[in-house]
């Protein structure tokens, strides 16, 4: 039976007692990925080294926000059968202005691109010695063959694959928690907001900076829509069930990508308070191996390379719905992954410091974000274009209230990184 008949029908069990609702998992989990990318790492690493339990309040603040931007990403997929990209493609009349928009996307979709193949290469001569040029060039290369899977085999079974790799992601960042595990009186003191100066600031800024990625939003409706179909007409029992679904799904993807944050910011700040050098994903691979032992420094070494693989792969296909969605070119996956793949590699040839490329990558992003989060929000309020499912109007406020605090947030990245403040 075709997948898209099965999910028509109301989930039901199997003979062996599975509810066929688990099947509609994954897209959010995909999307996930992206919230456990090498700028993540290296935030949540820092901050936890800097200021102990400082921050903790971000990360819970970060993923709640988080939870609702996807949501409403994956709703409008599931509800138009469009990914944002392709709406907006068609509600943008003038040609130039669609042009400049899909400009702003794409440098983005660069951006992040660099950050996590300069993850999977820093990982990779962590692990093996790798020049990190060619640890790049290995990167991108296995990427392709993760993307391979996505236009070969189908939506179904690259989410599985990058399932297994966020698997390996929590492993990697999980484990030295077990050896070391927090004080609790310290986490719980850590979900109070406060800031204790700007470094703090800024850092805080990075969090949310490198959690919700403009990316990851257009990449969840155009997941949905890849894996559930474009509805020829209207289906509201099916739209509920699919609605209802995602919400776990979303659930599911936020306590997972939530809790490895959150495990990575608590792993720093238990072991490595005050060590110098922890600022960098090296410094704080050879902190951990000195506080932790070689097996936890291995551990963190083999997640890094997981979350370079999973995200960069992600971001790939997120770039080419971009580009498919707002010019209505479709560039072949594997093409445009070779093309986006260059100029991570000319940053990784010139010598830059990769600490420095995912800090000016975080830069990048933040231009970014008011252009998704808001169309986002617009869009899933009209009812002309979600008919019965837009927002309610308490969904519309929290959306306003979150975009406005990410954007001033992503605001005061810019203007601390900028000025050197």
């Amino acid at each position: 039976m075709p997948e898209s008949a099965m999910i028509a029908r109301e989930p039901r069990r199997s003979r062996r007692g599975t509810p066929r609702a688990l099947w509609l998992l994954g897209p959010a989990l995909v999307a996930g990925v992206a919230y456990l990318d090498p700028g993540n790492v290296a935030s949540n690493m820092t901050a936890g080294a800097r200021y102990g339990y400082l921050l903790v309040w971000v990360v819970a603040a970060g993923n709640i926000m988080a939870w609702l931007i996807q949501y409403l990403s994956a709703k409008l997929g599931i509800v138009t059968g469009q990914s944002l990209t392709e709406v907006l493609g068609t509600r943008i009349r003038s040609r130039w202005s669609r042009r400049a928009y899909w400009l702003q996307a794409e440098l983005v979709a660069m951006a992040t691109d660099v950050a996590e193949v300069i993850g999977g290469a820093v990982a990779l001569n962590l692990l093996f010695g790798i020049p990190l040029l060619l640890g790049g060039a290995i990167t991108g290369t296995v990427s392709m063959a993760l993307l391979m899977v996505q236009t070969r085999r189908g939506p179904r079974h690259f989410e599985f694959v990058i399932i297994g790799l966020m698997a390996t992601i929590v492993i990697g960042f999980v484990a030295g928690l077990v050896v070391a595990p927090p004080d609790p009186a310290g986490v719980l003191a850590g979900l109070q907001p406060r800031f204790t100066d700007t470094g703090s600031v800024l850092l805080a800024a990075s969090i949310l900076g490198a959690t919700i990625m403009p990316h990851a939003i257009y990449a969840h409706s155009a997941l949905v829509r890849d894996r559930f179909g474009n509805p020829q007409e209207p289906n509201p029992p099916r739209i509920r069930t699919l609605l209802t679904a995602t919400r776990w799904d979303v659930t599911l993807a936020m306590i997972i990508a939530g809790s490895v944050n959150l495990a990575i910011l608590l792993l720093a700040a238990a072991n490595l308070a005050g060590v110098s050098g922890t600022d960098s994903l090296e410094g704080a691979h050879a902190a951990l191996g000195q506080s932790l032992g070689p097996v936890i420094a291995t551990l963190f070494a083999v997640g890094l390379l997981a979350s370079g693989l999973a995200s960069t792969s992600v971001g790939a296909y997120a770039g080419a719905e971009i580009m498919h969605g707002l010019l209505r070119v479709r560039v072949p996956l594997l093409v445009r992954r070779l093309i986006t793949l260059l100029p991570a590699l000319g940053i990784l040839a010139a010598g830059v410091d990769p600490t420095l490329a995912l800090v000016l990558s975080q830069v990048v992003l933040s231009f970014g974000i008011p252009f998704a989060l808001i169309p986002l929000v617009v869009l899933t309020a009209q009812r002309r274009t979600l008919g019965a499912h837009a927002n309610r109007r308490l969904t519309t406020a929290l959306g306003i209230l979150f975009s406005a605090l990410l954007i001033l947030l992503n605001a005061v990245l810019l203007w601390l990184v900028l000025t050197g403040a």
